[in-house]
């Protein structure tokens, strides 16, 4: 009898490592799936020499609801079997202010069905985003998984730009922009958000070296690197290099409140010396002072029309996601019917008061701006910093100033948006949970 017990005994063993075996190869795939349904879409290569959509994000919208909904649901059984504490804490009362004004300015929405089809597909986006960072059991599962999914958008985008130049580059014959001819997009709709991209994937290339995999963080350095150059990437560039700057001065920079002014004082002079310049004129005459282009690429005419537009909804917005590309457009005077086709302000801060009111704005600061803040200062002091914690603080810097000149905030599956996410969730999770090594 003892010899079919221990015969029994084997293979229950055997069939839960080989159901665990099953449940970790899930657990990676959902991860590396989820990285690359935001970064590559399921509308990749748009032909923007053909194009008849007001926002490049419509299309296949049925799919993509799917895709992200299906996959909400599979992360969060994957992270419910180890993970309940985690996800309990997202029902912090930031988060939960924050959601709930996301509602009431939906129920309050001009364009009511706009705002809950968009609101619907970012609820999705943000439940996948909350939960990546809980799949993995480790560090070594991170930076194996990372490596991946940055090595197949980075495989992706090279293969366009050798097999389908037309769908990869902008061209002279492009609808819109056509100015940009000759800068690589890669996979995505335009060159701004594949720089933008690529300077976030430099992070994670750095993040990966610093994680001791010296060769693959190195060659997703210099593959980013080059894809960055030669998107003529400016602003995405020069972002970079501020928040290394920065971010490298956190180690002998232990105050909280200097902390604050050395990140977010920049974040204040870049709003101000970019919308601030449309209503004062003081910010205006300094902005002229400096060796910029004072129209900001033609963005101040968008700043313009949209304070106009946010000066007669203070208190509440137009809506989620229930101005840009909506019915709340109409009656534009002549010379503002550019304003019909505009995706967005070319400002996050800006779309989000547009959306949600003052008070929308006020709590996305609270949430988005300065919790990550206060979390990363909590895990460094908590000694659960290092490489990750880098990465997160990172990025969500690049976010945020880049926000004051593109607009991604909430923009349901945003490539930028669900990785700026990542690290805001990364951050919540570090300042409360110790770091698997």
């Amino acid at each position: 009898m003892s010899q079919f017990a221990t015969t029994s005994e084997a293979r229950a063993v055997l069939g839960e490592l080989r159901r665990q075996q099953v449940i970790d190869l899930v657990r990676a795939s959902a991860f590396v799936g989820a990285l690359l349904l935001a970064w590559v879409s399921l509308r990749p290569f748009i032909d923007l020499g053909n194009q008849d959509l007001k926002d490049l994000s419509t299309g296949n919208e049925t799919l993509t609801y799917l895709a992200f909904g299906s996959m909400a649901l599979l992360m969060l059984a994957l992270a419910m079997r180890d993970s309940t504490q985690a996800l309990a804490t997202l029902l912090s009362p930031g988060f939960m202010l924050f959601a709930a004004w996301i509602v009431v300015s939906v129920v309050l929405s001009l364009d009511p069905a706009t705002s809950i089809r968009r609101f619907a597909l970012s609820a999705c986006v943000i439940t996948v985003a909350a939960v990546t960072m809980l799949l993995p059991k480790s560090q070594s599962e991170l930076v194996r998984w990372f490596s991946v999914a940055a090595f197949a958008l980075l495989g992706i985008c090279y293969l366009g730009i050798v097999l389908a130049p037309d769908l990869s580059i902008h061209l002279a014959t492009d609808a819109q922009e056509p100015h940009l001819a000759g800068d690589w997009r890669g996979s995505f709709g335009h060159k701004n958000v594949a720089a933008a991209m690529m300077a976030m994937l430099l992070f994670i290339g750095i993040y990966i070296i610093r994680s001791g995999w010296r060769w693959p963080g190195a060659a997703i350095i210099a593959l980013a690197s080059l894809f960055l150059v030669n998107a003529e990437g400016k602003s995405s560039t020069a972002l970079f290099f501020i928040v290394m700057a920065l971010t490298s001065l956190t180690s002998r920079i232990r105050s909280f409140w200097l902390r604050a002014v050395m990140f977010l004082a920049p974040l204040l002079m870049l709003n101000l010396l970019s919308v601030g310049t449309v209503v004062s004129e003081t910010l205006a005459d300094i902005a002229k002072l400096l060796p910029l282009d004072t129209s900001f690429t033609g963005r101040i005419d968008v700043w313009t029309f949209a304070i106009q537009a946010l000066q007669e909804r203070l208190p509440t917005g137009y809506g989620f996601s229930a101005f840009w590309g909506s019915s709340s457009i109409q009656n534009l005077p002549e010379g503002m019917e550019w304003a019909e086709y505009a995706s967005h302000s070319h400002n996050g801060y800006l779309d989000s008061a547009l959306a949600m009111g003052l008070p929308g704005l006020v709590l996305l600061i609270a949430v988005l701006v300065i919790a990550p803040l206060r979390n990363f200062h909590a895990a460094d002091y908590g000694r659960n910093g290092g490489p990750l914690a880098m990465l997160f603080l990172r990025i969500w810097l690049f976010g945020l100033y880049l926000s004051s000149m593109e607009s991604f905030f909430l923009d349901r599956a945003d490539p930028l948006w669900f990785t700026f996410l990542i690290a805001v969730f990364g951050l919540h999770y570090l300042a409360r949970f110790r770091v698997r090594d």
